[in-house]
């Protein structure tokens, strides 16, 4: 007879668990999945240093075809009730919007019936009695209102595997799934948003095959409005439809494909001959899919919305990362509310985008402002108006040399500290500051240069070498280009997955286009080195974080009424910053817009395309005030109060009293278990060691913060060790062993001497192989005993 109550949790899977699942008719190939992770752990930056989180994993996910999870099973060991893994799976559930929940621990189950609405929501089930998997589909097709043959043959669909073993992520699952039902169930107007970076075009391929695939749509529409956004589509996983897609790049159209990708340049134009997609009748289109929907067609007047008017008999699904939603241009009105959302946050928080640090830089001219002395004059010997010129002045109506110089210099200063070969972009005012700024990062880094002029390249939409490198810039293989300036054109459709670096030197109001700014960096390579990026503030541009705005839902802001005044709506220009589009290069127009706070004497009508005079001067004093890190709370705002205080609210949440802590340090077998605890709880460990004093170590930190008790650094600790006979009892080697594991904790800390590695570097390697050091002590348990030990007497003056 097995005693359960000595088996492991995974002895109880596999005994009980597995096999009453399995002899329910579940498939253990391809419908019964164990330990499944579905997060990556998020990334935590120590210094230069990153360490994942714990990735979150279910004991057991159902599926009732691949990629449609219907149940989720949370095990515990038998010395768990039958209940107690419910709490953890509900979560798991509501992540992976799974409707039906169990938890076991060997003598049965607890079902949670997320469906249920007579009472019986948690119900007991015997070990004998696990649903079926029909069973628990009719229970998924209740929850997803499912309710017609026709509907559940198009939601069953199966994805499409190229056998390369690549799947959906959890959110893109839930993305596609929720998609796919919508439209069988007849929803013609869809919102998808998902933060840069996670995958979007992967997230429509998917929605796209699985309708196709059931017959549900038969001719396919994907728009974007930028070359890039097209060839990476078409180059990625589109090109598994193969002789069935077509790219529309003439005015005359082949109809005879089944899936089109097309510019909306491409299809429109101003006059009524060059609206080439007149040429389909409007039923011919059964689907089109907008990517960044935020962009063009987000207008209510826009010509571009005219396509998706003209083809409104089509179900149509908007892509963004930043959905718009202002009093006068609205996403949601047109597609309506997001059937799901996944935030840059969320994709952070999961370990499948890239944080970031943030440097933000303070000018002195930009805190104070710059008035020129009297009869300051400009290059050109014309005298300057005399007023004072702010921040929003610098580069777009004022040019100072000695400012462009100064944010190069600190730029270059960071990579010279960090990694020179770093992709770096820098976001400038316009294409003449992108100009000027890759001349001064060029001279200032002139050795670099001159092994390969492509150190630095501007990369805007005039200027025709540039963007031939922007492939070589995105591409994980090439060095060159390093350092790429620019205005507009890369703020979307840039795959830019080795992004380190993010410049922003230009001001930037627009939620919309900070988000997408942020988006540049947020793509993870780990192949690369690439795990988190930092961005260099010179324009307190991330001031944004903090707003409300930054990383909620999209609230709709747009009065919905049938009787809106187009004529009340102020210039089209002031309310949408995105990129003008050339109608036949696909390329970038750059318009200057008027400085805010200063009005601008008329401009007649003849006269409004003359780009606006910039005056350019040079010797002024331009130095840095103030250069700080920014620190970010675990939701991903700003910490506003002292980073020592922001430390004590976290840690004395965990920690009630003084005894609390001093308890949980004793019983911790390792401490760097209490390290990675504070971090997940939102406590920066390393930044607050520098803040308080790199010489203690994760105790004193504690007890000094939270606590108010006088610190001892690692160094005074160690000597109060050596200062008593504790080491007498050893023999000659262990007892110089023990001295040296003592040194090495003074210089480096606790958790070094923790780890066994250290019996391989120097001191320790004086005194024999790991195994000769061992054995000097009996064995490795003595050996362990004896470094447990030396940590009681380092921690046993206490705090």
């Amino acid at each position: 007879m097995i005693d359960k109550k000595k088996l492991s949790e995974r002895d109880i899977c596999t005994k009980f668990i597995t096999p009453a699942i399995e002899k329910a008719g579940w498939n253990k190939l391809t419908q019964l999945m164990e330990e499944v992770t579905f997060t990556d752990g998020r990334i935590y930056v120590r210094g230069k240093l990153t360490a994942r989180g714990a990735r979150k994993r279910a004991d057991y996910i159902l599926y009732y075809k691949p990629n449609i999870p219907i149940a989720i099973v949370e095990a515990k060991d038998n010395n768990h009730t039958v209940s107690a893994g419910i709490q953890q799976a509900l979560e798991y559930a509501r992540i992976l919007d799974i409707p039906c929940v169990f938890s076991s621990n060997g003598d049965g189950f607890l079902f949670h019936d997320r469906t249920a609405t007579d009472g019986g929501i948690e119900t007991e089930v015997d070990l004998d009695s696990f649903p079926s998997p029909q069973v628990l589909w009719e229970k998924y097709k209740k929850y997803k209102g499912i309710t017609t043959p026709e509907v559940e043959k198009i939601a069953s669909q199966d994805y499409f595997f190229d056998g390369s073993g690549r799947r959906p992520r959890y959110y893109q699952q839930i993305a596609v799934n929720r998609a796919v039902e919508a439209i069988a169930k007849g929803q013609n107007r869809i919102l998808l948003v998902m933060a840069t970076g996670t995958g979007k075009t992967y997230t429509a391929f998917q929605i796209i095959h699985r309708l196709w695939k059931s017959g549900a749509k038969k001719r396919i529409l994907f728009l974007a409005d930028r070359n890039a956004l097209i060839d990476q589509t078409r180059r990625g996983d589109f090109k598994n439809f193969k002789d069935k897609m077509t790219v529309v790049k003439h005015r005359m159209i082949d109809k005879s494909y089944e899936v089109y990708l097309a510019l909306y340049q491409g299809l429109s134009g101003s006059d009524e001959e060059a609206n080439a997609y007149k040429q389909f009748s409007r039923e011919f289109f059964d689907l089109i899919v907008v990517d960044e929907c935020h962009r063009g067609s987000a207008k209510e007047d826009s010509a571009w919305r005219e396509i998706l008017t003209y083809f409104g008999k089509a179900t149509q699904i908007g892509l963004t990362a930043t959905p718009k939603e202002t009093e006068e241009v609205s996403n949601s009105e047109y597609f309506g509310d997001p059937i799901y959302t996944y935030s840059l946050k969320q994709g952070i928080a999961d370990g499948f985008l890239a944080p970031y640090r943030v440097v933000r830089v303070n000018l002195n001219i930009d805190a104070e402002g710059y008035r020129p002395e009297f009869g300051k004059k400009d290059k050109n010997g014309v005298e300057i108006e005399d007023r004072i010129y702010n921040r929003k002045d610098f580069d777009r109506t004022l040019v100072i040399d000695e400012r462009t110089e100064t944010v190069a210099r600190k730029l270059t200063e960071f990579l010279g500290g960090y990694d020179r070969f770093a992709k770096t972009i820098v976001f400038c005012t316009d294409i003449d500051h992108a100009d000027r700024m890759r001349r001064t990062i060029s001279n200032l880094n002139a050795d670099l240069v001159a092994k390969n002029s492509k150190y630095v390249m501007q990369i805007t939409g005039d200027n025709d070498e540039g963007k031939r490198e922007l492939d070589n810039f995105i591409n994980p293989e090439e060095v060159y280009p390093v350092i790429a300036t620019t205005s507009e054109l890369m703020t979307t459709g840039v795959d830019a997955q080795t992004c380190k670096v993010i410049v922003l030197d230009a001001e930037i109001k627009s939620m919309t286009k900070f988000k997408q700014i942020v988006g540049r960096g947020t793509r993870i390579n780990e192949e690369f080195g690439k795990l988190y990026f930092t961005i260099l503030d010179f324009r307190n541009v991330t001031d944004l974080f903090a707003d409300k705005e930054f990383d909620g839902d999209p609230i709709r802001v747009k009065p919905v009424s049938p009787d809106i005044d187009l004529g009340d709506i102020i210039e089209e220009e002031e309310l949408d910053d995105s990129p003008i589009i050339d109608e036949e290069s696909g390329e970038e127009i750059v318009v200057e817009k008027p400085s805010a706070p200063y009005p601008l004497p008329p401009v007649s009508v003849e006269n409004t395309s003359e780009p606006r005079r910039k005056i350019y001067i040079n010797g002024v004093d331009v130095s840095v005030l103030i250069s700080r890190e920014l620190y970010f709370d675990n939701s991903g705002k700003p910490i506003t109060t002292s980073l020592k205080d922001h430390s004590k609210e976290i840690i004395r949440g965990q920690y009630a009293s003084l005894n609390d802590f001093l308890g949980r340090w004793k019983s911790t077998a390792k401490k760097e278990a209490i390290i990675k605890e504070m971090e997940e709880q939102g406590v920066l460990v390393d930044a607050l060691l520098d803040a308080v004093n790199r010489e203690v170590d994760l105790f004193d930190l504690i007890c000094h913060v939270a606590f108010d008790q006088p610190p001892l650094t690692r160094k005074e600790r160690a000597n109060n060790v050596k200062k008593r006979s504790y080491f007498a009892k050893y023999g000659e080697q262990s007892r110089r062993v023990l001295e040296a594991l003592l040194d090495k904790y003074a210089d480096e800390g606790i958790t070094n001497i923790e780890s066994m590695e250290v019996l391989k570097v120097k001191p320790l390697t004086s005194y024999g192989s790991p195994i000769e050091i061992i054995k000097g002590f009996g064995s490795k348990a003595k050996y362990l005993e004896a470094v447990k030990e030396l940590e009681s007497e380092l921690y046993s003056t206490g705090a």
